[in-house]
């Protein structure tokens, strides 16, 4: 069993689309399964028990180094959580990159993420793109399967509108406990869309309206991909809002990364954020996130975000 049998318990975790080398099919070496396992282990020094993979993610390279970690580390895959995502088919020749949640498909992409992770089972599986012409009853039979099989323990999507949820919810008794978006301070339009309302701003800004409502009322735990936003606000750029991220760490005895991870934990929707990072340092640099509570007085929330908009708020 692993440490956590409910995602939902998790306040942070470590998303794995970094390591596996290129973005190519070419085979992955030594040295990455090597920074993998550099990753991993400073992943769990900053308290971070969770992980995060797609089966496209380097091409499937991603979960085929982690699976190559777990298989040298005895004991470990009893410690973690290891969650997955299916549904976007890469492009192949002429076909297209497309989307696919038929039901053949999942339980397929499934199989072969047990393989490449070397698990017998997973803790989560999100579906990570909707697909228009996916048959929710569908979907729900594969779903049901694989449960029934013991081959995933929970299910959950990725970014989807709560309309869109709630359609698939219907046909599935199986609870989806999981949203994953991508939400950062740099990416804001999650939150912008609760203020713009009845602004002529609102016309703008594409986020579903009552997709955080949604969720918080269903027990759907938000996981927020892009977190970090890739260095952007912690680098040492000369802008207001990073260096309102430096002073707060410094006033906090933190770390800049913590400060961007806090701004998202302290929202009342309840986000675990998906840190990204393959550089170990800045994986370390989390660790208060999972260690203290979110430190941000109401003010220093709003001025954060203040500075990120640029302009004063509605």
């Amino acid at each position: 069993m692993a440490a956590q049998t409910d995602i939902r318990a998790h306040t942070l975790l470590y998303g794995c689309m970094g390591l596996g080398g290129g973005w190519d099919t070419r085979p992955y070496t030594p040295e990455d399964v090597q920074r993998a396992e550099s990753a991993i282990e400073a992943a769990l020094a900053a308290g971070i028990t969770a992980f995060d993979h797609a089966d496209i993610y380097r091409y499937g390279k991603s979960e085929a180094v982690f699976g190559e970690v777990l298989a040298r580390s005895p004991g470990l895959r009893e410690r973690i959580a290891v969650q997955t995502k299916c549904g976007i088919r890469l492009p192949e020749g002429d076909r297209p990159g497309h989307y696919d949640l038929r039901g053949a498909s999942l339980v397929r992409r499934v199989e072969e993420s047990l393989l490449r992770l070397r698990t017998e089972f997973l803790d989560v599986l999100l579906l990570h793109r909707p697909d228009p012409l996916a048959d929710p009853r569908e979907v729900a039979a594969a779903l049901t399967s694989l449960h029934a099989q013991g081959l995933v323990r929970q299910f959950g999507v990725s970014n989807m509108s709560g309309p869109q949820i709630a359609s698939l919810q219907a046909h599935l008794d199986l609870p989806l406990v999981v949203n994953q978006l991508e939400m950062s301070l740099d990416r804001r339009d999650w939150v912008e869309s609760g203020v713009l309302f009845n602004t002529a701003a609102a016309a703008r800004n594409g986020f579903a309206p009552g997709t955080l409502e949604w969720c918080a009322a269903n027990a759907v735990r938000l996981q927020a991909w892009g977190a970090l936003a890739q260095g952007r606000l912690t680098s040492a750029a000369d802008t207001e809002v990073n260096r309102l991220v430096a002073e707060l760490a410094r006033r906090k005895d933190t770390t800049p990364e913590t400060i961007l991870l806090w701004w998202l934990q302290r929202h009342p929707a309840g986000i675990a954020p998906v840190v990204g990072t393959t550089r170990p340092e800045r994986i370390r640099a989390c660790a208060d996130a999972v260690r203290r509570e979110p430190d941000l007085a109401h003010e220093e929330w709003y001025e954060l975000w203040v500075a990120a908009r640029g302009v004063p708020l509605p």
